[in-house]
């Protein structure tokens, strides 16, 4: 990791990956919300949350967190669902902080393929203790199992994508694309 990307210095190259991540995930989750949900009313794959985890792995919990917060914000208002802000967001920002945690403190004795599946089990238990806490229907948690396992399927999907990105894409590869826009090519 580059003294750069520690501190957190917010340069043009960065900003512009950061961007196309953000519009990348975005455009993801508004792909996955016209699909009908899975098994459990709202369970969706996640997909999105592949480009939050490449700014993690690439940047810092900084830049991932502020990928997940345009993306949760930008698609609640295109989606027209602002309660599913409340879910997505709280969601993201906890899967994440997890993500972030084992990312930093357990990886490499852990795989980025485990901290996806971490994250995303975080991420559904976390959004249904939202709904739970919003209802006040604690009948929700018997949903609980089966979010786990989605969690866990999703988890798999995000890492394993994730893990393929790193190996066939070069991490210099936005750093070119940059380049050639401000050279005019």
């Amino acid at each position: 990791m580059t003294k750069n990307r520690r501190l957190g210095k917010f340069t043009a190259k960065k900003i512009a990956v950061l961007a196309l991540l953000t519009g990348l995930s975005l455009i993801t989750f508004i792909i996955e919300s016209l699909f009908p949900t899975l098994i459990i009313p709202g369970a969706k794959p996640g997909l999105a949350n592949v480009f939050s985890f490449t700014a993690l792995i690439m940047y810092s919990p900084i830049e991932a967190f502020i990928v997940v917060a345009l993306r949760t914000c930008l698609g609640a208002i295109y989606a027209g669902n602002v309660s599913a802000l409340l879910y997505s967001f709280s969601g993201g920002v906890v899967s994440m902080a997890v993500s972030s945690v084992l990312m930093y403190l357990v990886y490499p004795k852990i795989s980025v393929f485990a901290v996806s599946v971490a994250a995303a089990v975080a991420h559904n238990i976390t959004q249904n203790a939202v709904f739970v806490l919003l209802s006040g229907s604690v009948l929700m948690f018997v949903n609980l199992p089966y979010l786990v396992l989605l969690g866990i399927v999703a988890g798999a999907v995000v890492g394993g994508i994730t893990m393929l990105l790193f190996k066939g894409v070069p991490q210099n590869a936005f750093e070119k694309v940059i380049l050639r826009k401000e050279n005019g090519r």
